[in-house]
């Protein structure tokens, strides 16, 4: 059990790290210092352990192919509309790198840059660190950021924190991809969702403005727990952000997932308001991941605990807007066993 760092190549002249984390239950998590990014969690099952992330054995495809593999999403983690938002009677312009609409922070966003780490053995933890400069993507403000993982045992728990000197909006997000079981898919994992309402979308997946319920039994409905086929075997798609309770326990899980086989559930809390659930529909990734695997669609899911997509546009949604006299914070936990 520990906390160990070492090299993992280079980005534009300067060096990528790899820090493990690993626990008495045999548990070992990998990151690495390009996006923050988780790039491998091992799980002890019976006769050995299964690698349950999406990620790649070197570092030279991440620049290139990686869709934010594990890594931190931000400045603002998913879609803001036209990729522009008003601040203060002033119109500030994002690059767009989704159609006219920016994703994840922008073309530079903070889970393509890279980050500083710190470990610390004694808690069995390493910390990100990050300053994203004033007009970093078009953003105002020097912009802060730590976020720190902790492994305890098979549970995993992130911390965010960042400070601002101007107003701005800020939304952070892991953005890790999961595969439980063996298969090339994760169509037949359970997926159990605790929410009952979404935010609707236009086609280009920018948020209409309206919260609508969630039929009982529809597709979309994942408080039972179902798999993501139809009754005749075809998938359902899945990239969509669930409104969560505010008034909930926190100390439930918002979000548990069964591998196909049974032997691994994974179990997710948060603070955020929302949840996107997305099972790789995009996903189409060319050079080979772990273990020689290949990403193609459907091959992970991600369970993005997050604000609401677009929020700088939906007054009514939960605020994503901080500066000096508002600081940021945001944690999750995974367990995996």
């Amino acid at each position: 059990m520990g906390a160990s760092k070492k090299p993992f190549g280079t980005y534009q002249g300067k060096s990528v790290e790899e820090i493990t984390l690993s626990s008495e239950t045999g548990a070992e998590i990998g990151f690495i210092t390009y996006g923050a990014s988780m790039r491998s969690w091992l799980v002890p099952v019976a006769g050995g352990r299964r690698e349950v992330a999406l990620g790649f054995e070197s570092f030279e495809p991440y620049p290139k192919h990686s869709p934010h593999l594990g890594a931190i999403a931000g400045r603002v983690a998913n879609r803001i509309a036209g990729g522009r938002f008003e601040l203060e009677g002033k119109t500030f312009q994002l690059p767009a790198n989704e159609g006219v609409n920016t994703l994840h922070g922008g073309p530079e966003g903070l889970g393509l840059q890279l980050w500083e780490a710190e470990t610390d053995a004694a808690q069995n933890s390493v910390t990100f660190s990050h300053v994203s400069p004033d007009g970093a993507m078009g953003f105002p403000g020097t912009a802060k950021i730590s976020a720190t993982y902790r492994l305890v045992g098979n549970r995993l728990r992130l911390e965010f924190e960042a400070s601002l000197d101007k107003a701005s909006p800020l939304s952070l997000c892991q953005h890790h991809y999961y595969n439980l079981g063996t298969g090339s898919d994760v169509l037949d994992h359970r997926f159990q969702i605790e929410s009952g309402a979404f935010t609707e979308v236009n086609a280009a997946l920018i948020p209409t403005g309206n919260i609508l319920e969630i039929a009982p039994g529809s597709e979309r409905d994942l408080r039972q727990g179902r798999i993501m086929r139809r009754p005749d075997g075809t998938p359902i798609d899945h990239d969509g952000n669930y409104v969560l309770d505010a008034d909930r326990d926190t100390t439930l899980p918002v979000a548990t997932v069964v591998a196909p086989d049974g032997l691994i559930t994974l179990k997710l809390w948060t603070d955020r308001p929302g949840l996107q659930v997305y099972n790789g529909v995009m996903t189409n990734i060319k050079p080979a991941g772990l273990g020689g695997r290949v990403y193609g669609k459907y091959s992970g899911f991600c369970l993005e605990d997050q604000a609401f997509p677009d929020a700088v546009h939906h007054r009514h949604f939960p605020s994503v807007w901080y500066g000096p006299e508002r600081p940021y914070r945001h944690w999750c936990e995974f367990e995996i066993g």
